[in-house]
């Protein structure tokens, strides 16, 4: 008996190497850095996305600031802005990231991501595609799927109520985007919105999440993503996963 089971315990270790060992499809670099009110949802997001990459065959290479943009970023499938503000990024990175972009590379913009203020970095606001203007307080409201065919709504009903800032966008640069999910005003009030600030209302184009092709990358934004606990839910996970698989990839549009 003793024999045997130093055979199966041999043989174990010949095959656990193996399974660790197993492929992954792409490499994405998170960039996380924490802001004044976005940092309570980084251990949660780290832990959700981390999840989602061995499950779906994918490394995350996490950070909690823009230092890789310094780097070689050729190994990387895509670049995910998680809530980072992407004006502190210093003037090399930023040069990082165009080049990056400029080269084939792919960027993921989540909500606070997509904030930079006006004219201070033309080609960010150019590559978010949208620029922002402001947002009402939190709100449950209405989100309606613009885009089926589209892999960041796949896990998503029709319709389906969410809580959130709903940020307010215009287009000074005139960018094309292919909107995926919108926002029903008629379901909450836009001009919610703290003393001293003026609420504004977009209408019934009110894009919440889009994806469009900038440089000669892919980039995926969604503006939702304000709480910790939203990266806990599945619908949203499975947006966010939606999003990133057709950056990295370019594949998964049903057309």
């Amino acid at each position: 008996m003793s024999r045997l089971l130093r055979a199966l315990v041999a043989l174990a270790a010949l095959l656990l190497p193996a399974v660790g060992r197993a492929d992954t499809q792409f490499t994405l670099l998170v960039i996380a850095a924490p802001s004044k009110y976005h940092y309570e949802y980084i251990p949660v997001a780290r832990e959700s996305l981390e999840k989602l990459g061995r499950l779906h065959a994918f490394a995350i290479d996490w950070h909690k600031d823009g230092a890789p943009l310094d780097g070689d970023l050729t190994h990387y499938a895509a670049i995910m802005l998680l809530n980072t503000p992407a004006d502190e990024f210093s003037p090399t990175q930023r040069v990082g990231l165009e080049h990056y972009l400029q080269a084939g590379g792919n960027a993921v913009v989540v909500h606070r991501a997509a904030i930079i203020p006006t004219g201070v970095w033309p080609w960010y606001e150019k590559l978010v595609g949208r620029t922002f203007i402001n947002h009402p307080m939190i709100q449950t409201a209405v989100v309606n799927v613009l885009d089926k065919s589209f892999p960041a709504a796949f896990g998503l009903p029709d319709h389906w109520l969410w809580s959130d800032e709903f940020y307010v966008t215009g287009n000074p640069f005139d960018i094309a985007i292919h909107r995926v999910l919108g926002v029903d005003e008629a379901s909450y009030d836009p001009t919610r919105i703290w003393p001293g600030q003026v609420g504004h209302r977009m209408g019934k184009d009110h894009p919440e999440a889009w994806y469009h092709r900038y440089e000669k990358g892919r980039v995926f934004v969604t503006l939702l993503g304000h709480e910790a606990e939203m990266y806990r839910d599945d619908r949203y996970l499975q947006h966010l996963l939606g999003g990133i698989y057709w950056a990295a990839t370019g594949l998964g549009e049903q057309r």
